[in-house]
């Protein structure tokens, strides 16, 4: 429930997003990633073990390199998220490129829908941006699907980061009946789904080699695009410099209803992987990914 006393982060944070970010990247470099990193530690035994059981073959030296990489760019991405509050569509489009959007789009005068599969890498919530790339004419509607946060002024602002550019926000829970609705107005949803968490043991379905570790995958996306019919697109981002991204839209499947279950998943797995490979300094290190082990729980 939305109240005065769930605002007041919300309100804290305002009169900051209004700098430009090089003014917060400078808060970022002087201040908030020296916390983070050599006073805080957040979650620096995570992310150091997460780091050296996914890549075996590098050294202490360059373990830590790319470990210090990743807190630089984790503290950026705070201050970018707190920008977008203030961000015109100008600027949204500057610091996310968009392309190879036809992907999805084209299903758009057909009515059909899209879910849009994403890990937690670049800034994944810059990709509310997309929706300034879509054709006005063809009605569809985008829609961040998220897990509410128990914290509610947090939950609070980031309702307003995910909605700050016009979209839409459904809760988890909600997406099936969010569909119905829109299929019942004939309107084409572009449903944005972050799918590389750790599942909760009991809805573990499917398990893939992902990062050199036995890996439990959510696979919601993979069913409900089986039961809707909707295209399956993932979104390979690139960092291209310190504020920049590039997200390209790749294809995984426009006709899911034919496919066996979790060939889906499998094949997001695979694009996901890559993507991290490529620059390993941008993904979420910090959370738990692999606590869960098959058959031994």
């Amino acid at each position: 429930m939305e109240t005065e006393s769930n605002k007041w982060l919300y309100w804290l944070l305002k009169p900051l997003s209004m700098l430009p970010l090089r003014v917060l990247f400078l808060i970022s470099d002087v201040c908030v990633y020296p916390l983070v990193y050599w006073v805080v530690k957040y979650r620096r035994a995570v992310v150091r073990s997460n780091l050296a059981s996914s890549f075996p073959l590098l050294t202490t030296k360059e373990l830590r390199r790319l470990e210090k990489r990743f807190y630089r760019h984790f503290c950026d991405c705070f201050m970018e998220t707190i920008r977008v509050l203030s961000m015109s569509d100008e600027e949204g489009m500057r610091r996310m490129k968009c392309i190879n959007t036809e992907v999805f789009t084209r299903s758009g005068p057909q009515g059909k829908g899209t879910l849009i599969v994403l890990g937690h890498y670049g800034n994944w919530e810059y990709q509310v941006i997309l929706q300034l790339y879509m054709p006005k004419e063809w009605k569809q509607e985008p829609i961040s699907v998220y897990r509410p946060l128990k914290n509610k002024a947090f939950d609070y602002l980031y309702q307003r980061i995910r909605t700050h550019f016009g979209g839409k926000i459904v809760t988890k829970d909600g997406t099936y009946r969010k569909v119905i609705q829109l299929r019942r107005d004939n309107i084409p949803g572009v449903f944005g789904m972050v799918s590389d968490q750790t599942p909760s043991r009991k809805n573990i379905q499917y398990w893939t080699p992902f990062l050199n570790h036995d890996t439990p995958m959510y696979s919601g996306a993979d069913r409900m695009a089986r039961q809707t019919g909707y295209a399956v697109v993932y979104a390979d981002v690139r960092k291209l410099s310190r504020g920049y991204y590039q997200t390209e839209y790749i294809l995984l499947s426009d006709d899911p209803q034919s496919e066996a279950p979790d060939a889906i998943t499998e094949r997001y797995a695979r694009a996901m992987e890559q993507t991290i490979v490529r620059d390993p300094a941008y993904w979420l290190w910090t959370h738990k990914r692999w606590k869960h082990k098959r058959n031994n729980d």
